[in-house]
């Protein structure tokens, strides 16, 4: 009983089917997608997450055509839109006309979820804060306190560490790339 290989799945909470979508990635490790689709669903039910709401699943198939699954929260960018009340990110993200705003308490809940993964036990939550933050800003939501105060990204993500960092060490970023100390 050996692993054969490890798949990544993307399925709908409570409401996995035995179809196309899994079947082309489960038919050729031999493995029952009817007894996938009926552990997976029992095991979403008791999660707590909404039916049909997008999760991925790490599959090991073995040689004895058994396997083993591990459920992983919802992807970020899902958790991002919702929370903003956003079905669809723009065709091309703009910073000045952003699609929607969320919360800093909506980004700390939306890592406290990420961070449940037992992939990610070991990032601390401010890093996974961040994350969120570049998810939402690639998908065009901004990070705002209320409707009438700026954009607080940094400070979303770490309480504000990050401007009093950036203050303390001079600001200065450097630049990466290019030879070091000499000049053309």
């Amino acid at each position: 009983m050996s692993l054969v290989r490890h798949v990544k799945l993307r399925v709908p909470a409570g409401a996995a089917r035995p179809g196309p979508a899994i079947g082309q990635a489960l038919g050729p490790l031999g493995i029952n997608m009817a007894d996938f689709c009926k552990q997976f669903n029992d095991r979403t039910e008791t999660m707590g997450y909404e039916k049909e709401t997008p999760l991925t699943v790490q599959l090991s198939a073995l040689t004895d055509r058994s396997f083993v699954f591990d459920v992983r929260s919802p992807p970020t960018s899902y958790l991002v839109k919702k929370a903003a009340g956003v079905d669809k990110g723009p065709e091309s993200p703009n910073a000045d006309a952003p699609v929607g705003f969320i919360t800093p308490e909506a980004v700390y809940e939306i890592a406290k979820v990420k961070n449940a993964d037992q992939h990610r036990w070991h990032l601390p939550l401010d890093g996974v804060a961040r994350s969120v933050i570049g998810t939402a800003r690639s998908i065009g939501i901004r990070v705002k306190e209320s409707e009438d105060d700026q954009v607080t990204e940094e400070a979303a993500a770490a309480g504000g560490a990050t401007k009093e960092a950036g203050a303390a060490d001079g600001g200065d970023k450097k630049k990466k790339g290019g030879k070091k100390g000499k000049k053309k």
